[in-house]
């Protein structure tokens, strides 16, 4: 007998990551339906969000109604927090259970879509260890950080009309090559590798040329999602001097089909490692409320478990990212996707990357299945999944994010 939540009057454990203290949005659709529409997950159901508001909270409705998060992001905090409330008491009073039960649809008939129309994407490098990690391995005797890396937190802006929902397939990517042996060739990527990510939403846009502050961060942030910014590493590392990542890694980033709002993360904020540099005023944070985030992510290889990164040893925050990515003046816009770069540990099992953890193809992974990777095969399958603690005890589920590695398209003719 499970044990139920005594939160709601539906048969939801009470340990359940799509508990009601964490009521992720996404978009999805049915056989029987096949329009695109907004959900919220509860349990192993989702509420169809449009039909429920206009039942119960016609002012609410025009929201969430359509076939995407775009209208929702858009509205802005005080609706945001007015929908949350609504969906809230919709599920724990049992006086609304016939109304919502009608609005209810097993998770199991649903086909999850990209759940926001993605306007720009950009990718931090904000992981210190993964930093290091890959200075070690690229610039070997000396620093393994840059002199800039803990002055501001580094990013690139990269391509998001290639940003893909979970379980799209990743076609392996093509481009030019350095060999070792110095040749210049045009081919398949040999060290087509993942990033496990922690994703940022922005809902309410800016002014061009208004910086968002610090404070600013839950005004125009909306929630947090999973992300797998594959990476070609052969492509990147010949391509990158002296622009940064192009090619090698616009061709895909999958994100996860659940977008949790920051109001479900409050039992989670940490406060970031200590900083061993004096930060200009714009990005000190010393004095404010913290925005590290205990999240706690998986990667599994082919049903594997490779990998257990831990977000709050992030030297950057989403809140700092978001204040240094605008403080040229640059806006944002409703949909704007950033992401926190791949996330590692201290200890080898915490790293977040396949060149990190086969240490750059010196080290092969050994999977239990006696099989062993240093880059990701054709027919490869990842998953990468993370929860956080919620308040009571409760777990906040950030549900997965999915693909896997399709052989390289044959060149156009």
């Amino acid at each position: 007998m499970t044990t139920v939540s005594a939160a709601t009057w539906l048969d939801v454990p009470a340990d359940h990551p799509f508990g009601v203290a964490t009521l992720p949005y996404g978009v999805f659709s049915t056989a029987s339906d096949p329009a695109a529409r907004v959900g919220v997950a509860i349990g192993e159901m989702i509420l169809d969000l449009a039909p429920a508001a206009r039942s119960l909270a016609p002012s609410l409705a025009p929201a969430v109604t359509g076939p995407s998060l775009d209208t929702l992001l858009a509205a802005g905090p005080q609706t945001w927090a007015e929908v949350r409330a609504a969906v809230t008491t919709w599920l724990t009073d049992a006086a609304f259970s016939s109304q919502v039960s009608a609005c209810l649809v097993p998770a199991r008939d649903a086909v999850m879509h990209l759940p926001f129309t993605v306007a720009d994407y950009v990718d931090f490098y904000a992981s210190e260890q993964h930093a290091t990690n890959l200075g070690k391995m690229f610039r070997p005797g000396q620093d393994p950080l840059t002199p800039n890396w803990k002055h501001l937190p580094i990013g690139y802006h990269g391509r998001a009309g290639t940003v893909v929902g979970s379980g799209t397939d990743v076609v392996r990517p093509c481009g030019q090559r350095r060999g070792a042996d110095g040749e210049i060739t045009f081919g398949p990527s040999a060290r087509l590798d993942i990033e496990a990510e922690l994703g940022f939403v922005v809902g309410t846009p800016s002014r061009l040329g208004r910086p968002v502050d610090l404070a600013g961060f839950e005004e125009h942030v909306f929630g947090v999602c999973l992300v797998n910014d594959w990476s070609a590493r052969d492509i990147q590392s010949w391509e990158y001097v002296p622009l940064g990542p192009f090619l090698g890694k616009s061709f895909a980033t999958s994100v996860s089909p659940w977008v949790v709002p920051l109001a479900a993360l409050g039992a989670a904020r940490v406060r970031p490692p200590a900083r061993t540099v004096p930060l200009l005023p714009y990005l000190d944070d010393s004095g404010t409320p913290p925005w590290g985030l205990d999240v706690r992510l998986e990667v599994r290889l082919n049903g594997h478990v490779v990998s257990r990164p831990l977000f709050e040893g992030m030297y950057w925050t989403g809140a700092q990212m978001l204040a240094h990515m605008t403080a040229n003046g640059a806006s944002l816009r409703t949909g704007d996707l950033y992401a926190s770069g791949t996330i590692s540990g201290e200890r080898p099992d915490q790293r977040g990357s396949l060149i990190e953890l086969s240490w750059g193809g010196a080290e092969p992974l050994r999977l239990p299945d006696g099989t062993s990777r240093t880059f990701l095969e054709d027919g490869d399958e990842v998953v990468i999944s993370a929860s956080a603690p919620g308040a009571d005890g409760t777990v906040i589920g950030l549900g997965e994010v999915r693909g896997r590695i399709l052989p390289a398209a044959e060149p156009a003719r």
